[in-house]
């Protein structure tokens, strides 16, 4: 029955190169780059045969590790294809073992698999060093193979009940990309460490407690026998084929449960009454509005675009203490900066509507009363947040002092960004997710134009708010009346900036109501 499994498999491998020429072109670019750094790979686990035990086993151990979480975590964070899922056996009568037994074999087949199983490989090459070494380096190898094939199967069953839904699937998603957007600024930190003369003790650090874990416990028991420790070596051993029992357990128990449980299918949701447009007032640009926060808390790519709202803070902060900011000076960067991210984040709006724009222009809504209403949602969420972050923000600069000025660029920002976006989204729309689809979906048409579309709305906001945010560095340098100026001269640019934003975006909306509607069709 096995070799069933593994010709059905071979089968479906084969299928997919009869597909377009552009997806057989991506098929062919993902094998290319998997080889790649499978022969990458090769050639630095063979390079280190010949370096010190301790530095091999130092980078085998960490890699390693991050291999193993990578085929733990990514069916889990974005969810997999199964062609072979359990389920679709459900009516054969083959037994819970045997399918379990099957379709693990079939894993192998797979460019993942492939790379995993030559790295694993390779890894004997490193630690031929002595007979001990090279004898749990093989056996460490049928273990790193089974650990990720087993690894990825359990994740991904899991995530077959847990992403069942396209609103499981987008909150995952969007949480994932939130956790690895948060771990950026490590990278900036990774970038400041002197490898030359306290690499090998971080490496050292993160290999001892790597090797003691599942994830990394199969790839150190070579280098504990190329150390002189073969009880160490031993015992990680026991360790990496305890986990995969484990796993081998778990993937059985899935197996046999998703066999006779059914798929899980989304709840239906029941709305009573009118919502936000009860609460809005009885005008257009109260509908528009109702309507615009209705999207901004259902719509997953609204709420994709608002993660770079409290995340961007944290990689300026982390970035510039890297570089030797004073922390008193980082203390004022949050507020204005996530001010300006959440003013551009509007700059594409009308191309979010889609064919929808088609009710504002059939209702012959007034150009100003669209371009206001969409802002409202913007302007709910950062004035609280100016009013109640910007004295936290001074609070922690130590100084009452600044809290005009602080309050003046960020209302210039938040403000005159949106007054920006007006102009922008009825003036540059450019090709954006559609609704119901992923929001980490590539859009039909993107390139450079929208890439300076983008730039041009977002500098643009930085650009108006200079004159504020200079009097402010007067202020932060001297004292006195200047932060007062930045605060009246902030509130000033900031309110003319949208005011006169949408009147202009509203005579645009007005003037291209036939373009954009043809534009949201035709995208």
């Amino acid at each position: 029955m096995v070799a069933q499994f593994l010709r059905l498999k071979l089968r479906l491998l084969a299928n997919t190169f009869r597909r377009s020429p552009i997806q057989i072109v991506g098929i062919a670019i993902g094998l290319f780059y998997g080889l790649g750094a499978a022969i990458v790979a090769v050639a630095g686990l063979i390079a280190l045969r010949f370096v010190d035990t301790a530095l091999a086993g130092s980078i085998t151990v960490t890699l390693g590790a991050l291999i193993v979480l990578g085929f733990l975590l990514v069916p889990l964070a974005f969810g997999v294809d199964d062609t072979l899922d359990p389920r679709a056996f459900s009516l054969f009568g083959i037994s819970t073992t045997r399918l379990a037994t099957a379709l693990a074999v079939t894993a192998l087949i797979g460019v993942p698999a492939l790379v995993v199983a030559i790295i694993a490989v390779a890894q004997v090459v490193t630690w031929s060093r002595d007979p001990l070494a090279v004898v749990l380096a093989v056996i460490g190898a049928v273990v790193i193979v089974a650990t990720c094939v087993l690894s990825a199967r359990v994740t991904t069953s899991i995530a077959a009940f847990l992403l069942a839904t396209r609103r499981a699937r987008e909150i995952t998603g969007l949480v994932a990309l939130l956790i690895i957007v948060s771990l950026s600024p490590f990278a900036a930190i990774l970038a400041t460490v002197n490898w030359g003369r306290d690499g090998l003790r971080l490496l050292s650090s993160v290999a001892g407690v790597a090797g003691w874990t599942p994830l990394g416990a199969a790839w150190s028991a070579p280098a504990e026998a190329a150390a002189g420790a073969p009880g160490l070596a031993i015992l990680k051993a026991l360790i990496g084929i305890a986990f995969v029992l484990l796993l081998w357990v778990a993937w059985r128990g899935l197996v046999g449960w998703m066999l006779v449980t059914p798929q899980r299918e989304a709840r239906r949701r029941s709305y009573e009454g009118l919502g936000w447009f009860r609460l809005m007032p009885d005008t257009p640009a109260g509908a528009v509005a109702a309507r615009s926060i209705t999207y901004w808390l259902r719509d997953a790519r609204y709420h994709t675009s608002l993660v770079a709202v409290p995340v961007a803070p944290l990689i300026f902060v982390v970035a510039l203490a890297v570089a030797g900011v004073p922390w008193n000076i980082l203390a004022l960067i949050p507020v204005p900066a996530m001010c300006l991210f959440l003013s551009w984040s509007a700059h594409n709006d009308v191309a979010y509507d889609n064919s929808a724009v088609w009710l504002h222009i059939a209702s012959n809504t007034d150009g100003r009363a669209d371009r206001f209403g969409r802002l409202v949602p913007a302007l709910i969420i950062g004035v609280p947040l100016v009013i109640v972050g910007a004295p936290i923000c001074a609070g922690l600069f130590g100084d009452w002092a600044v809290l005009p000025s602080l309050i003046g660029v960020s209302f210039c920002l938040l403000f005159a960004g949106l007054g920006l976006s007006s102009v922008i989204s009825a003036r540059f729309p450019y090709p954006a997710v559609r609704p119901g689809d992923s929001p980490f979906a590539q859009p039909q048409a993107s390139g450079t134009a929208s890439g300076l579309i983008q730039s041009l709305s977002f500098f643009a906001a930085i650009v108006i708010a200079l004159p504020p945010f200079g009097l402010a560095a007067l202020g932060l340098a001297f004292g006195g009346g200047w932060n007062f100026g930045a605060l009246l001269l902030g509130l000033v640019l900031g309110g003319a900036g949208l005011y006169f934003g949408v009147l202009w975006g509203g005579a645009i909306f007005t003037r291209r109501a036939p373009e954009l509607l043809a534009f949201t069709l035709r995208n």
